[in-house]
């Protein structure tokens, strides 16, 4: 998934940062406010995770400029400020859960994935198509009783097609879930993943499919 930390304390967000890229998340950090609300004009997230006091614009003001817009990404809000009035500006300017600092990055992790399973409409942390079993709590995929021994970024390319089984997804968005604006990708970087996944499931009734000039289905056989 690609997560937008908006964050100018840097210690926070870069253990933010490298707790999210563990797990396989793309991530971009951004520490202006209005920074962050430009790019958000140009680039789609899965998740926003906000800290409220920042320069440029304040994280309030970017919050109720996205809403306004209409764009409905999930956005966590993490602030120092703990007066319930601040709570509930933010949650009624559009907010989908709050964080006061100090927090457990164990409960961040878990907020982000609790707000991420309700955007998908899923009920549980568990992704399934056939045999296919993904854990995205625990970043473990099986089939049946059998695990698949998957890097951070195959196990992020499967999960990306698992939630949208039998639709086809465009090596662009693919490559857009797995890498940040830092990183740049082979060209056939995501061909390299999709190969190697092939080869773990090779003998299993689930497949990815090429279509060739649209992208990568996930479908059982």
């Amino acid at each position: 998934m690609r997560v937008l930390v908006v964050e100018d304390t840097a210690d926070i967000a870069e253990a933010v940062v490298m707790r999210f890229e563990k797990i396989g998340h793309a991530v971009d950090w951004e520490t202006n406010g209005r920074t962050a609300a430009e790019l958000l004009e140009v680039q789609a997230y899965d998740l926003v995770i906000l800290d409220l006091s920042l320069p440029g614009e304040d994280g309030l003001t970017l919050l109720k400029s996205l809403r306004a817009r209409r764009v409905k990404t999930p956005v966590l809000v993490i602030t120092a400020r703990s007066a319930v009035d601040e709570r509930i500006s933010a949650l009624d300017l559009g907010a989908d859960d709050y964080l006061t600092k100090p927090f457990d990055y164990r409960e961040l992790e878990a907020r982000a994935r609790a707000l991420l399973r309700r955007s998908a409409g899923l009920s549980d942390n568990m992704l399934r198509v056939g045999p296919l079993a993904i854990d995205r709590a625990g970043r473990v995929a099986s089939i049946g009783d059998r695990p698949l021994n998957l890097t951070r970024r195959e196990l992020t390319v499967l999960e990306i097609l698992a939630a949208r089984p039998d639709r086809i997804v465009p090596k662009e968005e693919l490559i857009e879930q797995l890498f940040n604006f830092d990183q740049e990708p082979s060209p056939n970087a995501v061909e390299q993943f999709v190969a190697r996944l092939r080869r773990k499931l090779a003998d299993a009734p689930i497949e990815i499919r090429t279509m060739r000039g649209l992208g990568y289905q996930l479908a059982t056989t």
